[in-house]
């Protein structure tokens, strides 16, 4: 959603996990395309952001998660444009991962790889910092509560 006030988009981000897995996508479009990223993007007027995020992923990956807290907000600006970025925590429920809307890949990656991808250094701390803060019981359960 555009606001006028700031001039800022805001997003938001879906960092989903399966295990010690974390599911990426490879930008379609810019910013920043062809880069591996968290699936998300822009929240539609009138939509929350939790909604928002499970859409994206939906979209972007065809992926089910159990969304859980928000876990980082972060201002941001790419190629000429200021973004807020929301990014959620969430467990992975179902489906198999493939790009689709503005992603043109989709997969789950082992989390002592995202370092080695290119990542932009900010997605990279806050895919580590959401896997620190998510209980150990929690991952191999696959749920948040």
């Amino acid at each position: 959603m555009r606001t006028n006030t700031t001039d800022r988009t805001d997003c938001v981000g879906v960092i989903c996990f399966r295990g010690d897995e974390v599911l990426l996508i490879r930008r379609g479009k810019a910013p920043r395309q062809g880069e591996w990223s968290l699936p998300g993007g822009r929240i539609e007027p009138g939509e929350s952001e939790p909604d928002a995020a499970l859409r994206e992923l939906a979209e972007e990956t065809g992926v089910t998660a159990t969304l859980g807290p928000k876990i980082a907000t972060i201002d941001a600006e790419f190629e000429g444009v200021r973004y807020r970025l929301h990014d959620y925590v969430a467990l992975w429920d179902s489906g198999t991962p493939k790009g689709a809307d503005d992603a043109l890949d989709a997969r789950f990656v082992a989390i002592d790889t995202v370092d080695e991808l290119g990542m932009w250094a900010k997605t990279v701390d806050v895919i580590q910092n959401a896997y620190s803060a998510i209980e150990p019981r929690a991952k191999k359960q696959g749920t948040l509560a």
